[in-house]
């Protein structure tokens, strides 16, 4: 029966002279004031002057090679500047998803005029990206997909509706998967992705916010979109196999048990402030980090694999469940240790980070697909090999 591939991975020691140097750097930004420790901030943290001084250090793109812009340092590189901004809570939402899945896709199915296009940009954190995957009624069903785009002069018109695309409203291009043929026997057939410019004409962007007022997400409507044949990415008709490859770069990473780190941090501080955690205080805090240590490792373990080029999808669809359901239950766990309030409007930072993180919560696991269809994807690839699914 097949299993999941969780190998124990370790971080190369001579990556820790790289923590190092994004620790100083962090240390720095936030002594400047340039950094405010927020909860969720890989999505919330819309800061492209932010992004562009980390291109500058070589801190984006760290998967792509050179010739593209990027350091080619590695995935496992990146897991280490990627931990160390997430736990200072950096606002780095602007290249978020460019560094993170739109441009290693691009990399493994763009055209050469693509990555040339695209990928010295995002590496110097000046070109950001949307994601184009879900839709209005179809949940976390990708194969449901009623956009189409039909053939035109020289490319393709668009139409259809996507939905809780982050930073759509302030970003570059979006990668689409839409549908250019029929079905067939199977309804992953007939997908394609599209590289979408979101200045495009017949392009409207509906601002969907968060419980706290915020604008990340958003509604896409394609009205008549021309998309030119030089923005297909990757094989027309191979959109399924393509955006499953990208999902395996979405759901594993440290954002999925991370993104609430800082309140994590920060009611420790207040607890030592007050003397030290009593003995329930204390159990309390061991479980919530025992916890975040093991799906760390797991989180390690598939990146990599990813840096092995391998895809694994159903070993980042767990993480994504386990880590997010994770990152509630700290939330709950603070509420209860905290002592506070949670107030937006507080010039206390834990009940401030507390009001942050309670009303991003919900969210956390919807994005990335629901956890109960991730647990479907773990289920079904434990069923012996052939067997009806």
């Amino acid at each position: 029966m097949p299993a999941l591939r969780l190998d124990a991975a370790a971080l190369p020691p001579e990556l820790d002279e790289l923590r190092r140097d994004v620790r100083a750097f962090l240390a720095a930004e936030t002594a400047a004031g340039r950094i405010v420790p927020h909860a969720d901030n890989w999505l919330a943290g819309w800061d492209p002057a932010f992004s562009r001084r980390l291109g500058e250090r070589g801190w984006i793109g760290m998967t792509f090679p050179p010739e593209y812009g990027g350091s080619g340092a590695g995935s496992l590189a990146r897991f280490v500047v990627t931990e160390e901004l997430l736990a200072a809570g950096a606002p780095v939402a602007a290249h978020w998803i460019a560094d993170r899945q739109s441009g290693p896709s691009l990399l493994k199915y763009g055209t050469e005029e693509q990555r040339r296009a695209y990928l010295p940009g995002i590496a110097r954190g000046e070109t950001s990206f949307a994601i184009g995957m879900s839709e209005p009624d179809s949940g976390s069903d990708l194969a449901s997909v009623r956009t189409r785009a039909e053939r035109a002069g020289g490319g393709w018109t668009v139409n259809g509706t996507k939905v809780w695309t982050s930073g759509a409203h302030v970003a570059d291009a979006m990668i689409a998967l839409v549908r250019t043929g029929p079905p067939g026997p199977s309804r992953h057939e007939g997908l394609t992705q599209l590289i979408v410019d979101l200045g495009a004409p017949g392009l409207e962007i509906r601002p969907i916010r968060l419980l706290t007022g915020e604008h990340h997400f958003n509604e896409v409507v394609l009205t008549g979109v021309f998309v030119p044949d030089d923005r297909v990415l990757g094989t027309v008709g191979d959109g399924w196999r393509q955006v499953t490859s990208e999902l395996s770069f979405e759901r594993s990473g440290p954002e999925r048990i991370l993104s609430t780190f800082p309140l994590l941090a920060a009611v420790a501080g207040r607890l030592a402030e007050r003397g030290g955690a009593g003995g329930g205080d204390r159990g309390r805090i061991g479980a919530v980090v025992a916890r975040l240590w093991a799906l760390r490792r797991m989180s390690l373990a598939v990146a990599a694999r990813l840096a092995a080029g391998e895809a694994p999808a159903t070993e980042a669809a767990a993480v994504k469940d386990l880590g997010t359901r994770f990152e509630g239950a700290l939330v709950e766990t603070v509420r209860l240790l905290a002592r506070v309030e949670p107030d937006l409007a507080s010039s206390d930072p834990l009940a401030n980070l507390l009001a942050q993180s309670v009303l991003h919560g919900p969210g956390f696991t919807l994005r990335g697909g629901t956890n109960e269809i991730l647990r479907g994807v773990v289920a079904k690839s434990m069923l012996p090999s052939g067997e009806a699914r």
